[in-house]
């Protein structure tokens, strides 16, 4: 099993899912999308997936900075943006075995589910 955690060091919530791993004897890849901004392929493919609703991390500044347009954007326009800015990605964002899984980390059994 593979499993990648895209996020940034100084997330708390990064933090909290990497020393949840680290205490439930997950392995898992840190990527930090500041230093290696996914591609567009690994973004179109995690759209694919979970969808571009899902991934957006409405909370931060980048996402309030967008303006009102971005409440009619289509799934491509989201897709542009992530590459664009990979702030707007909600984190921890977790992919297993290359596919995109589960964004965020509020329930520990969700993630759990999805990661084994």
């Amino acid at each position: 099993m593979s499993v990648q955690v895209y996020g940034i060091p100084n997330c708390g919530t990064c933090k909290k899912a990497l020393t949840w791993l680290q205490n439930n004897q997950i392995d898992y890849e840190f990527i930090n999308t500041k230093e290696n901004p996914p591609t567009r392929e690994q973004i179109e493919n995690w759209v694919k997936s979970l969808g571009s609703a899902v991934m957006r991390n409405t909370s931060g500044q980048s996402y309030r900075a967008l303006g009102e347009q971005k409440k009619t954007w289509t799934e491509q326009q989201w897709i542009d943006a992530f590459i664009l800015d990979a702030m707007l990605l909600k984190r921890p964002l977790f992919v297993k075995d290359g596919k995109a899984v589960l964004t965020g980390f509020k329930n520990e059994t969700l993630v759990r589910e999805k990661l084994e």
